[in-house]
């Protein structure tokens, strides 16, 4: 029996619309590509803008608490503003070689990862271009594909900041407790003073509860923080040409 064309046409329309599925997921995967391709530019477009002065950034830690409702203290100030003594211990805490690396120090990344190859507990090698890099485009946690995220961008930052311009950002958007951000915010939150008037101990105190804001309260420490605040400041007082970069 021949086919009639009602029969034809139904026929067509049939094989039609089993293939816009197949059509339809192609392109949707496409656009889900795009966005990620995207997402992962994006933070190199806006470290080359970060890097005018004027710009102030924000971290995705900020962003959050406005996504949440719940709102942040933050109060940007320029590195001329900050007392020297905060730069000192915040280097001398978190990053020693903050002068001489390219953004990763590569010794103590190398020294971390044998440590971990052979089953040692091992200590944290992130560095203040790391740091800042994950508070301005990441998440907290720790992840290898936070950690591969991490590197390149903060190799790029490094490399298109001056060590001056790093410092300020990182010192603007670290964290100080809850919704607490920048140094000026945690200055005025912990001690009642503004960040140009921080003394040596003060000083030490925040650099030392940088690891974990949260639980470590630079206003109220305890023995163990005071010790390691003790050890920050005499670090800071001999911290010399390793600041170079930043006080010179």
């Amino acid at each position: 029996m021949s086919s009639t064309p009602d029969s034809e046409t139904d026929h067509e329309t049939l094989v039609e619309s089993e293939r816009k599925p197949d059509v339809d997921v192609r392109s949707l995967v496409k656009r889900i590509l795009l966005f990620i391709l995207a997402l992962l530019v994006l933070p190199y477009l806006l470290i080359v803008l970060y890097a005018l002065p004027f710009m102030r950034p924000v971290s995705t830690l900020m962003l959050a608490d406005l996504v949440m409702f719940q709102g942040y203290d933050r109060r940007w100030v320029s590195l001329d503003e900050i007392s020297p003594r905060l730069v000192q211990s915040v280097m001398m805490s978190e990053d020693g070689q903050f002068c001489s690396h390219g953004g990763v120090d590569w010794n103590q990344m190398q020294t971390v990862v044998n440590s971990a190859l052979e089953g040692e507990a091992t200590r944290g090698a992130s560095t203040i271009p790391m740091q800042t890099s994950k508070n301005l485009f990441l998440w907290n946690g720790r992840s290898f594909i936070r950690k591969g995220l991490e590197l390149p961008l903060a190799v790029v930052s490094d490399f298109v900041w001056s060590k001056k311009r790093m410092m300020e950002i990182y010192l603007n958007v670290a964290e100080w407790g809850p919704g607490i951000y920048g140094i000026e915010a945690a200055a005025q939150y912990h001690f009642k003073v503004s960040a140009s008037k921080l003394s040596s101990r003060q000083a030490a105190l925040l650099a030392v509860a940088l690891p974990n804001p949260i639980d470590r309260v630079a206003g109220k420490p305890g023995r163990g923080m005071q010790r390691l605040a003790g050890l920050i400041e005499r670090r800071a007082r001999g911290s010399g040409a390793y600041v170079g970069c930043v006080l010179d």
